[in-house]
Formats: structure tokens, C-alpha cells, sequence
């Protein structure tokens, strides 16, 4: 969450600095030459420079997505600004403030967005026709100044900040988007650390049960083989933390070779005979086959009363074949489960079925890698 942070926090500085670099210039430049052109005594650039730098602060917190706490402020200053140099000063630019804050502010009002934009150029249009009816002067001239030219140009600019916000709307979507998947990647990444986990620790805990029990059996029978079995369980202890640590350091990758050799050494330590098949070359074979075979192997010890297993491997997959299967209900495999999704994850298949008395779990590919 902090890096998924700091990414929004860095796309919206980028968009900040953009906005500045391509916004603040112009608005600053047209302001300033409204100034010089209709200036003419130092209290009108005092009063119009009033307006630009109220639309100077508005574009600035707008583009730091802090606009609302100078709306208010801005919005009061550049509606006193116009009829004040409309009225008294016959600025016909005093309007510019006005239409740089309100065009910013308007899309951004949570709710009447469209009564709002008819507010805004309805007011600069009174304004305008209010000197018109107050001082007259040549119509033509004075209609378009006071009141065609800034209430065209206050629309233009307010109806073009709705579309630019559902821009703004839309990058926050998409910046919204990455953060959930990089959620679901970093939830991804937990179910799949905790599948590993349950396939190093559940599968060692549950032999170690086995060669436990079988110890206590041998403790007073047959002390030099309990010793035996004790150091075994000595040993796959210390393998299992090992391999723990190799998972935390995301380091361990199951050798499909080595857990062909342990399935079986477990097998025959429980009595039950084992037969293995290599039908072609399994260099290709998937780092998740050991993994099938490993929670299978689990699964045979635990749920299954086997004397004979069967171990199928190919160039594309594996079977495992065990006979034993109890007539109650079938367990629930939970760990196969997992790890179905993440053999389809990775374009395999994996099943598990009960056929004739025997238990079938096969995983395999279209071809190897």
C-alpha cells in the first residue's frame, strides 16, 4: 500500500507540474495583456490585477487538487471585481478573473454542475447589460465589450473544463485501477506463499506423525531402528526449515527428481508398494509437478488405506495411481484444490477422481516448456 501510494502520489506531482508549465503561462500572459490594453490609471491595474491573481491561486490549487479551500475566496473576489471595473472603471476586461476562477470552480461543484455554468454566465452577461443600460455609448461597440465578448468567452471556457475534468476523472480511474490490482497481485501473492508453505509444512508434519508413532512402537522392540527413524525425523525437520527459509527468500524451486525419490522412500516406509514409469524425457516437466506429486504423496499417507501406488511421468505430465480408496465419501482435498488453479494458471489441467476402486490424480500440459 505505501509503494501503491507513493505511485499516486508521484502521477498526481507529474500531472501537477504539467498542468503549471502548460496552464499558468497563458493565463498569466492573456491576463497581463488585458491589463495593458485596457488599463489606463493605476487603480485600474490595481483592481485588475486583483482579478488575474485571484485566477492565479484558483489555477494553482486546482492543479494541486486543494482547489476547494480557495474557491470561496477566489470566486467572492473576482464577482466583486467585474461590476466594479464594469461599473465604475468601464473595464470592459475586469471580466477575466471572473472566467478564469468560475470555469475552474463550476465543474468541480458536487452537485447542479450545468445550473451553476448558467449562473456564471448569466452574471458576467447582467453585469455586461447593466452597464449597457447605465451608460449606454455607441451599441454596437459597447454590446460586443461589455456583454457579447465576455459572456462568449466565459462559456467557451466553462463549457471547455467539463471535458478536461472527465479527463481528470478518468486518470483517477485508471490510477484507481493499478491500485486494486497491484491489491490483488500482493493477494495473489499470499494465497501462493501460503500453498507453498502448506506444501512444505503439512506434508513434513504429517510424516513426522507417522515416523513419531512408529518410533514409540520401535522404542522398546527394536531401539537401534526408533534411533533410526528419529534421526530421519531429525533431518527432515532441519530440511523443512531450510526449504522455509529458502520460500521467505523466494528461492526455492521443488526438484521434481528429489521429490520422486521422497515420495518413494515414504511408500515403502508405510509398507505400500510403489511402481515408477518414465514414459520419455520429463526434463521439461514443470516446477508444479513436484508439487502435485508432493501433495498427493501427502494426501495417499493421510486419507487412503494403499498397498500398491503407481507413478506415471511423461514429457507433458503425471499420474499418480493408488489403490485403498475408503467407500465413504471421498475427502476433501483442499491442497490439490489450490493447486488446480495454479496448474490452469499456468496452462495445465490437473484432476483427481475415484474410478474402480482406485484414486487417479493426473496433472499434465498440451507440451513442455
Amino acid at each position: 500500500m505505501g509503494i501503491t501510494f507513493d505511485r499516486k502520489t508521484a502521477t498526481r506531482g507529474q500531472l501537477r507540474v504539467l498542468n503549471l508549465v502548460t496552464g499558468l503561462p497563458p493565463i498569466v500572459g492573456a491576463g497581463a495583456l488585458v491589463i495593458v490594453l485596457d488599463a489606463r490609471t493605476w487603480l485600474d491595474v490595481l483592481v485588475m490585477c486583483t482579478g488575474l491573481a485571484a485566477a492565479v491561486i484558483t489555477f494553482e490549487r486546482w492543479a494541486a487538487h486543494d482547489l476547494f479551500r480557495v474557491a470561496l475566496p477566489c470566486l467572492a473576489v473576482t464577482v466583486v471585481v467585474w461590476p466594479v471595473g464594469a461599473l465604475w472603471l468601464h473595464l470592459p476586461s475586469a471580466y477575466y478573473g471572473l472566467c478564469v476562477v468560475g470555469a475552474h470552480i463550476v465543474p468541480r461543484v458536487p452537485r447542479y454542475r450545468r445550473a451553476a455554468a448558467v449562473a456564471l454566465v448569466g452574471y458576467v452577461a447582467a453585469v455586461g447589460g447593466l452597464h449597457l443600460a447605465l451608460f449606454g455609448g455607441e451599441l454596437p461597440g459597447a454590446l460586443v465589450d461589455y456583454v457579447m465578448l465576455p459572456t462568449g468567452v466565459t462559456a467557451v471556457v466553462a463549457g471547455f473544463m467539463f471535458p478536461n475534468k472527465r479527463f481528470y476523472d478518468v486518470v483517477q480511474e485508471l490510477e484507481e485501477s493499478r491500485e486494486r490490482e497491484a491489491e490483488l497481485a500482493v493477494a495473489r501473492e499470499r494465497v501462493r506463499f501460503a500453498g507453498d508453505l502448506h506444501d512444505i509444512q503439512g506434508h513434513t508434519l504429517h510424516v513426522v506423525k507417522l515416523k513419531t508413532a512408529l518410533a514409540q512402537r520401535l522404542v522398546r522392540t527394536d531401539p537401534a531402528r526408533a534411533e533410526e527413524e528419529l534421526r530421519e525425523i531429525h533431518a527432515l525437520v532441519s530440511d523443512t526449515i531450510t526449504q522455509t527459509k529458502e520460500l521467505a527468500y523466494a528461492q526455492r524451486r521443488l526438484n521434481l527428481t528429489a521429490e520422486l525419490e521422497n515420495a518413494k522412500n515414504l511408500f515403502e516406509a508405510a509398507g505400500i508398494r510403489v511402481e515408477v514409469t518414465r514414459e520419455g524425457d520429463e526434463t521439461g516437466a514443470r516446477v508444479l509437478l513436484g508439487q502435485v506429486l508432493r501433495e498427493t504423496t501427502t494426501n495417499i499417507l493421510r486419507h487412503a488405506q494403499a498397498t500398491e501406488v503407481r507413478i506415471t511421468l511423461t514429457g507433458s505430465g503425471i499420474t499418480i495411481v493408488n489403490d485403498g480408496v475408503r467407500d465413504d465419501a471421498p475427502p476433501e482435498l483442499r491442497g490439490l484444490s489450490a493447486l488446480r488453479q495454479r496448474v490452469v494458471d499456468d496452462g495445465g489441467e490437473l484432476t483427481a477422481e475415484r474410478r474402480d476402486g482406485r484414486f487417479i490424480t493426473a496433472a499434465g500440459w498440451e507440451g513442455t516448456r
